[in-house]
């Protein structure tokens, strides 16, 4: 009996000690490109949702459990809104129940008859990923899942999603629903998203609702009685084996995994100030969509760098001064309201520069700023314009590039009416001369 147990013992930690080896992430090894395996990936900045790596990211898929960052949002814009609150209760249906006994679906086993808080539920769907839980959250936001999908498909529309389609609030596929697919959606489809789309979503989750967080950061969690982990094993100090996987700054989001979707898993890491969010979609096995996030983490936090690349008042050589029409000076200098700063590669600071865009309405038909004009006015924008090779956009919409308002640097008043129509005067004679020099001209 002892030796058996030896040999056990022997070989669990020589299979731990081979993970340990095979799942570590080293430091200081990925180059300035990420060889990533998956399918689809995307690495944005969670500050600014400028783009810093994609791979396939427009190419449309299923989402498995990440669908359920889109039900965390609404539950939290309806605790926001006073809907709902934390602690409003509410007990499970048949198909609820359904769902839970299913030892195929992951699951905390939900009792009927049963009062549960809003703040269970949640935890259960955003720690352990509950479908049971995910459900009936809809149901109690929106009356019935068929009427929570409208919400989601409508929230994804205002978001600016660019590739969604949702067709029920947990990721699982309709088929696995049985008849209790939702109303108005096909017995046999799936939700779609783009990795793009992921990091959207996940970008308005954190930012709009950063509560959101404190739940997806949880190693594990008390429910009814038992301990239940976190789906996702890059977490510090997961329990057990698991911790191997623990990524420094690492609190969210949200994990997935069905046959037809693969493992998918959209991170977020914060680190020095710098957060950034990952998107991994149909990668190999659940280590691999880790690891594949884990060189995306690097990749993000050891070759780029927020700086400050033009300071507040910053005015380009050649276009500091514009010219004003009707006023007591004829020109006025313009300037940068704000520093531009952005996140940038290492090495690539010189590929940067500045362009004037002056509004049209701010002009006269001659093309000047008319007086009189006011110290600090507005009469255009600054935009930070990139000259290097890489560039991938941002996954906010209209947000293709960083402007900060062109204020001017003084005021100019406006002529006097004698001034002005001296200089009429004089502006009339100059063309009439003009115009007789060109006539004498044409004499020869």
């Amino acid at each position: 009996m002892i030796q058996r147990f030896k040999a056990s013992l022997a070989i669990t930690l020589a299979f731990i000690m081979t993970m340990t080896g095979v799942f570590a992430y080293p430091k200081d090894t990925y180059a300035a490109t990420v060889d990533l395996e998956a399918k689809s990936a995307i690495l944005v900045d969670a500050e600014t949702g400028k783009v810093l790596y994609e791979k396939e990211a427009d190419l449309t898929l299923p989402p498995a459990s990440m669908t359920k960052m889109m039900t965390e949002y609404l539950v939290l814009e309806a605790i926001d809104e006073g809907s709902i609150s934390w602690d409003t209760t509410t007990q499970i249906d048949s198909y609820a129940f359904g769902i839970s006994e299913n030892p195929e679906f992951s699951g905390v086993g939900l009792k009927m008859d049963k009062d549960y808080t809003v703040r269970e539920l949640y935890t259960a769907m955003a720690v352990n990923s509950d479908n049971a839980t995910t459900i009936t959250l809809a149901e109690l936001i929106a009356g019935s899942e068929g009427e929570f999908i409208k919400m989601m498909n409508e929230k994804a529309k205002e978001m600016g999603l660019p590739d969604y389609e949702f067709v029920n609030a947990t990721g699982l596929n309709n088929s696995h629903l049985g008849d209790n697919y939702p109303e108005g959606t096909e017995p046999d489809a799936t939700n779609m998203l783009s990795a793009r789309s992921a990091a959207l979503l996940g970008y308005h989750l954190i930012n709009d609702y950063p509560e959101a967080l404190e739940f997806s950061s949880k190693p594990t969690a008390e429910f009814d009685g038992q301990t239940i982990t976190n789906w996702n094993w890059m977490i510090p100090n997961m329990p057990g084996y698991l911790s191997q996987f623990g990524y420094e700054g690492v609190d969210g989001l949200k994990t997935g995994y069905t046959e037809l979707a693969g493992n998918t898993f959209t991170g977020t890491a914060k680190r020095d100030g710098q957060r950034f969010i990952a998107v991994v979609m149909k990668a190999d096995s659940r280590e691999s969509r880790f690891r594949q996030t884990a060189k995306l983490f690097d990749y993000g936090f050891q070759h780029f760098e927020r700086k400050k690349l033009f300071e507040a008042g910053y005015q380009l050589e050649d276009q500091s001064k514009l010219e004003v029409a009707k006023g007591k000076e004829d020109t006025v200098e313009v300037e940068t309201k704000e520093a531009l700063q952005t996140l940038v590669k290492n090495g690539e600071e010189e590929q940067y520069s500045i362009k004037y865009n002056i509004s049209k309405d701010q002009m006269n038909e001659g093309g000047k700023i008319e007086a009189p004009v006011e110290k600090g006015q507005k009469i255009g924008t600054a935009e930070l314009v990139y000259n290097g090779e890489e560039t991938y956009g941002n996954i906010l919409p209209g947000k293709d590039s960083l402007t900060v308002d062109l204020v001017t640097t003084s005021a100019v008043e406006k002529s006097n009416w004698f001034m002005l129509m001296i200089g009429g005067i004089g502006d009339f004679f100059s063309d009439v001369f003009s115009g007789a020099v060109d006539m004498v001209k044409g004499w020869f």
